[in-house]
């Protein structure tokens, strides 16, 4: 079982970029392709499948953490395609262990601070036991009090995959 929650994309936040995704343009579904087999949807946290009406999208996560917490994160604002169904789907449901994981897969899991800077982070080569490896890298990055959410992103592209926040004291 997983020690950290994993969060998706908000159910609000999908169904704004299914109208207008967060670089103004209109969302374009199509049918996903032997092509976009295997590539996450960050609506649910799991693999493509051919045949599912899926969209690409511009998302900026950062910019939307920071605004509803009040901040400006500066030109540590960024946004980047991800995948989405294109129409609503059942979102996340946590299996035990950590989303579109694969061993020996490269992550840099990015750390940033309550002002929305980029605070540190590091890279991870997914191991065999995958809770016990984004595990201890979480462990990490939250050892660092300044710390208050954790981005994880695809080394090869830095596509967005999912992001962690600290713990609460309550739970």
């Amino acid at each position: 079982m997983t020690k950290y929650t994993v969060l998706p994309l908000d159910a609000a936040v999908l169904k704004e970029l299914r109208g207008v995704d967060d670089a103004g343009r209109l969302c374009a579904p199509y049918i996903a392709t032997p092509d976009d087999e295997g590539s996450p949807l960050r609506c649910c946290l799991r693999p493509i499948a051919v045949g599912e009406r899926i969209a690409l999208v511009s998302y900026a996560p950062l910019r939307r953490w920071a605004a509803a917490a009040g901040v400006d994160p500066g030109a540590y604002d960024e946004q980047g395609p991800v995948f989405i169904h294109a129409d609503e789907c059942g979102g996340f449901s946590p299996g035990g262990t950590y989303p579109v994981a694969r061993s020996g897969a490269l992550r840099t899991v990015r750390r940033y601070d309550a002002r929305g800077r980029i605070a540190g982070g590091r890279l991870l080569e997914i191991p065999e036991d995958v809770v016990a490896g984004f595990d201890a890298a979480f462990d990490d990055a939250f050892s660092d009090p300044d710390v208050v959410l954790v981005h994880v992103r695809a080394l090869e592209y830095g596509c967005f995959h999912f992001e962690v926040r600290r713990p609460s004291a309550e739970g």
